[in-house]
């Protein structure tokens, strides 16, 4: 729970984990490839079930997975916040929706890639502050590499500034009323994004930045998850 002037919110963390994770090349998804021993997606619960302003957390899984992951995840790991898993659908913005049908009553709501494993105490503290006190929140880190436009023949076209270009990470974090009015909007409109944000863009809402972590990384590769094997070992481990 966070609180802003006189008001108190509940703090609700949607994790989106019903991907099949195709670029790993890997039978098993993803989210459940071991790293330091335990799946991914309990290192991710649990990041957020140890945070001290989250109040519960709802998982977004696979449909036929929903009983595997209350025993192998939720149960096996002692990941106690956890109040409802819920099927995903076939794209990221039908996961969340379906995650935050799931949210009761107002509050905050934290959107999380199932597949970022690292997330700090500190990102999701001020995250979870700032949507309380401006409506929403973006944790991002700057993009540090040259940025070049290519045309369809493989042709750099322009060279783009990188002096204000960020780079997503999650949760991004909202008011609940807020992300449900972006989504009921894009959902009348036949829009669909590949973040939350993006909806909330939409709306004219303006979001501020919260600076993200080098080790917030997405685990989506076969070279991501070696990584992951190695920033684990700085890590406390599920239990």
């Amino acid at each position: 729970m966070v609180r802003h002037g006189s008001t108190s919110w509940p703090v609700t963390a949607v994790i989106l984990a019903a991907g099949a994770g195709r670029r790993m090349g890997s039978d098993v998804p993803k989210q459940y490839l071991p790293i330091g021993g335990a799946p991914l997606l309990a290192w991710t619960a649990t990041a957020f079930d140890r945070s001290a302003v989250v109040d519960e957390i709802v998982l977004v899984v696979p449909k036929h997975d929903l009983q595997f992951v209350a025993d192998a995840i939720v149960a096996a790991f002692h990941v106690r916040k956890v109040r409802r898993i819920v099927a995903g659908g076939s794209t990221r913005q039908e996961s969340m929706e379906a995650g935050l049908a799931a949210v009761k009553g107002e509050g905050v709501v934290l959107v999380h890639d199932g597949v970022r494993p690292f997330v700090s105490e500190g990102i999701i503290a001020a995250a979870a502050e700032c949507a309380a006190m401006s409506g929403a929140a973006l944790v991002a880190v700057p993009i540090t590499d040259t940025v070049k436009r290519v045309n369809d023949r493989g042709e750099v076209v322009e060279t783009i500034p990188r002096e204000r270009l960020w780079a997503a990470q999650t949760p991004q974090a909202f008011r609940v009323s807020l992300l449900r009015r972006a989504v009921e909007r894009a959902k009348a409109e036949g829009y669909a994004a590949t973040d939350e944000a993006v909806l909330v863009e939409r709306l004219g809402v303006s979001i501020p930045v919260v600076p993200g972590e080098p080790d917030n990384v997405k685990i989506t590769t076969p070279e991501d998850h070696r990584r992951a094997e190695e920033i684990c070992k700085r890590k406390d481990p599920p239990c």
